[in-house]
């Protein structure tokens, strides 16, 4: 269990340099580690600046005002402080400091590490700032409530690199000029240490073989040799720098994926997520993570098991029991070391707790960490299972972060809600009991190092999203702050920021806040997912509100990481049935939003007028402000329209219909506000722009980025409701949609030997069950399928080798509930390739009933002409058979299970 802090200070005493004697400052550090001296330098340079005369020396000067920093437990400093009678505090913990002086002692600053001494320069540096005078009496204590505290950077892009799979990408300049650059990692190291944050987290698919060489697989390395001695230089110099500022640096990692080379030479995939582990494989891995570790010992490693191997079974565990552990230990042994590195376990898309069970026998520097809300920021009450898992993480006995990821809700707009940010932190500590941060860029993750304003000269992360990196840094230091004193604080640091007076500094704050419950709001009781497949600032189509089943709902957003409430069909439901409402609703959310986006105009337009500098992104944020009100009015419009529409569901009353109608008019005229306001300001909406982005619209080769490419989306959508109205107004019934048959392909099935079953009701689908087809989409039933073993299929993985001269569609039937004898449907949330073959989107719902099982949905699987060998995984499935690939597979509910008319024709 984390230690509670003990707070501040009892009294300050600043007095006027006036006399001679307090014009010389000399600063002895009795520690001379580079991170002690590192903070002694940033404490003379701002005494220099501010007209002092600074010398450092080893003992304790005459006429001059002394300053003494060290570590606590240093027999010299102890010596020094005990001779002037000063008491230091018992067991501080690590990272802390003191600050203590007496009316005629020296300044002591102890730390209880050398980091903490790092920090008490910092404090003390700030207090001058502050104040402008050196204190005569002075007595602070402070601590960290956080462990880890740290930052992250991808290493990655917005696309795929030609003839690379998702996360693959080598260290190299012409990829990551950027990386590279030594003055930009400091300027970005030394924002980490004035925001005292203390761990980077560099985020790769599978960095090894850009940065060791294997004697056993010399040609695995993906980098020339020039390159791989620049990486070498940029690895030893960032370690060293981060090291001196108390930043302890993580290579991040996913399994299993192998260098391109390596997978070349030996005929097989970088990455496959139903590959099983193979000796080949392990021993790679196991010998990459044991050079890495054997030349950087200090550099921590991220592990995450899941995505590019199959999740949540024992693969798990034996890949981190048996490969990476003993990786690390072979990279021990090999430099005669004991002393572990640190690893932290991820909890996506695996059983983190079984995971550490087994592995906390055999490695004692563990960590643990999972997502905060997803791909994205929803709330500060989570709750449910996805809380008790954190939960459970927290009280294994190991530090578990929290990880706050990617934020697919918040990008590209400014963010820095100091209300909301703190709020969060507190339910880190107080509903997950975690202890560490783990913080990714605000927004434009997969375009670090830049923005996505639309500049003259783009734009750094760095400088736009300053107040994002500050505000986590200091809730996760002390997330207990009073709120009023914590206004004034923010309300200062931008009128500073701008050259504002205090009260319009607030203003701005006050703007800040208003916009930064927006798009919380939105997704959590409007959106599909809250991972980066979709892009909420982009909008959502009306029958992603209406039927969000269709396109994959991510039901643990709304179970945990939202208030107890409800979706828009759940509110429809209630309403026709008359039944109370509960917690928060859509309706709710949509009178929030809009009020929040006012009164955030209003306060941004009072401080306009009285900016005085940095006019330029003052401009960009007063900007930001009107498109968050301008999407608000939007999704608050849209919402509406969704639930009148809902209503004639149940009614079949046009009426209904009719009084959606203005409403999606009013919402399209907000979007091409919007429209207006980003297209001279803004490159694109989300930075991830890739296939795996699904929601408004599928993001392949970068279609679909930007608010002008969607406009003609939803006002052709309202061009389609306005035609179905009148439709509907002028013939008594919807036209019976006409039958469109899917044909079969002519495909050779090499393996496994298996026989045929006709897609139609009475036919058995497994060769060992009696359970047999009970009902099926019409559309269906000239196919195919595949006739295998249930038992089979759920106990091993499933491989197909077929053989097609013409490019075809596997039709595969997933059933519509989660259990682990069930093949897992396709998730972008977990696992990156799980659209490599367009199979992410259902195609048709609920459309085959087998006797005994759930209904299944039917995704498509994509194949060119030619012989494949296709990896499916394990679990019971529908194998239905192939289809032409340039057949248009409709896209609807088939109602056999049951459920209400389909009404998603009113806008398609």
């Amino acid at each position: 269990m984390r230690k509670q802090p003990f707070y501040w200070l009892y009294l300050i005493l600043f007095s006027a340099k006036a006399a001679f004697s307090q014009q010389t400052v000399n600063i002895w550090a009795t520690d001379p580690s580079a991170r002690v001296n590192f903070g002694v330098e940033k404490l003379k340079t701002a005494l220099s600046v501010a007209g002092y005369q600074v010398t450092l020396n080893k003992s304790i000067a005459k006429n001059s005002y002394q300053i003494v920093v060290g570590v606590a437990t240093d027999p010299v400093f102890q010596k020094l402080t005990l001779g002037q009678k000063l008491t230091l505090a018992a067991n501080p913990s690590k990272e802390s400091f003191e600050l203590l002086k007496q009316p005629t002692s020296p300044l002591f600053v102890a730390g209880s590490d050398a980091s903490g001494a790092l920090y008490g320069c910092l404090e003390l540096a700030e207090q001058f700032k502050k104040n402008q005078r050196l204190p005569q009496q002075l007595s602070l204590k402070d601590q960290p409530e956080m462990v880890l505290r740290g930052t992250c950077i991808g290493i990655q892009k917005p696309v795929y690199l030609p003839g690379r799979e998702v996360y693959e990408y080598p260290y190299t300049p012409e990829t990551f000029p950027w990386l590279y650059d030594k003055a930009q990692w400091i300027r970005y190291l030394d924002m980490m240490v004035e925001n005292r944050y203390n761990s980077l987290y560099l985020w790769n698919g599978h960095p090894f073989a850009s940065l060791v060489k294997l004697k056993d697989y010399p040609y695995a390395l993906e980098v020339d040799e020039a390159t791989f001695q620049k990486n070498e230089a940029l690895f030893s110099f960032l370690t060293t720098e981060a090291d001196k500022r108390g930043i302890w640096v993580i290579q991040m990692f996913y399994n299993i994926i192998v260098s391109k080379p390596f997978a070349e030479k030996h005929g097989i995939k970088t990455q496959d997520r139903n590959r099983p582990i193979v000796p080949l494989i392990a021993d790679y891995t196991r010998k990459s993570i044991a050079a890495f570790v054997e030349k950087y010992p200090n550099v921590g490693l991220l592990i995450t098991l899941g995505e590019a191997m199959e999740g949540q079974g024992q693969d798990d565990v034996d890949w981190f029991t048996k490969t990476i552990i003993p990786g690390v230990q072979d990279g021990l042994k090999a430099l005669g070391k004991t002393t572990e590195p640190p690893i932290v376990l991820r909890a996506h898309d695996t059983d983190a707790p079984r995971v550490m069970k087994s592995a906390l026998p055999l490695y004692k520097n563990l960590y643990t960490m999972a997502k905060y809300n997803g791909e994205a920021l929803t709330t500060y009450t989570p709750r449910g299972k996805w809380a008790d898992l954190h939960r459970s993480l927290s009280r294994i006995g190991t530090v578990h972060v929290e990880n706050v990821h990617i934020l697919a809700n918040l990008e590209p707009f400014r963010y820095g809600s100091a209300d909301f940010i703190q709020k969060s932190v507190q339910a880190m500590h107080n509903v997950y009991e975690a202890n560490g941060l783990h913080l990714y860029p605000q927004a434009s993750y997969w375009d670090w190092p830049y923005t996505a304003d639309k500049a003259e000269k783009r734009l750094f992360q760095l400088d736009r999203d300053w107040i994002w990196y500050k505000t986590w840094a200091r809730y996760a230091w002390n997330s207990k702050r009073e709120r009023p004193a914590e206004i004034n604080y923010w309300g200062n640091q931008l009128a500073e920021k701008y050259g504002l007076p205090l009260d319009k500094g607030k203003d701005v704050l006050e703007a800040y806040e208003q916009t930064g419950e927006i798009s919380p709001k939105l997704l959590r009781r409007y959106g599909i997912t809250d991972g980066n497949r979709q892009t909420l600032t982009l909008g959502m189509l009306m029958t992603q509100l209406i039927n969000p089943f269709r396109y994959g709902l991510f039901t643990l957003m709304y179970e945990s990481e939202a208030p107890e409430g409800e979706m828009i069909i759940e509110y429809a439901e209630k309403d026709w049935n008359r039944q109370p409402h509960l917690g928060e609703t859509p309706v709710k959310v949509a009178d929030e939003v809009v009020v929040h986006g006012q009164k955030a105009v209003e306060a941004i337009e009072r401080a306009a007028a009285s900016v005085t500098q940095n006019k330029e992104e003052f401009g960009r944020l007063r900007n930001d402000v009107h498109c968050q009100d301008a999407m608000a009015n939007f999704y608050a419009e849209k919402a509406r329209a969704a639930l009148a529409t809902l209503r004639f569901k149940y009614s079949n009353d046009v009426r209904d219909l009719e009084k959606a109608l203005p409403h999606l008019e009013k919402s399209v005229s907000h979007y091409a506000k919007l429209v207006a306001l980003t297209k001279d300001t803004y490159l694109y909406a989300n930075s991830m722009q890739t296939q795996q982005r699904k929601i408004p619209m599928r993001g392949f080769e970068g279609a679909y980025k930007t608010w002008t490419e969607m406009l003609p989306v939803y006002e052709k959508e309202l061009k389609t409701f306005k035609h179905k109205i009148d439709s509907l107004k002028t013939h008594s019934s919807q036209t019976t949609k006409q039958l469109v048959l899917l044909q079969p392909a002519e495909v050779t099935l090499q393996s496994p030997q298996a026989a045929w079953f006709s897609a139609v009701k009475g036919q058995a689908v497994f060769s060992d069950t009696a359970a047999v087809i009970s009902g099926i989409a019409p559309e269906l039933q000239a196919l195919k399928g595949i006739k295998l073993a249930k038992n089979q299929l759920q106990s091993q993985r499933t491989t197909l080798t077929f053989t097609t001269q013409e490019p075809v569609k596997l039709l595969v039937g997933f059933f519509n509930e989660k259990k682990a004898s069930y093949l897992p449907t396709p998730e972008l949330e977990t696992d990156a390739s799980a659209n490599d073959y367009g199979q992410a989107e259902i195609k048709i719902s609920n459309a085959v009933l087998v006797n005994g099982f759930p209904p299944a949905n039917v995704h498509a699987y994509s194949f060119g002409a030619g012989t494949h060998t296709f990896n499916l995984g394990k679990g019971a499935c529908l194998l239905l058979g192939f289809v032409k690939g340039n057949q248009t597979i409709p896209i609807f509910d088939a109602g056999m299970a049951g459920n209400k008319k389909n009404i998603d024709w009113l806008f398609e």
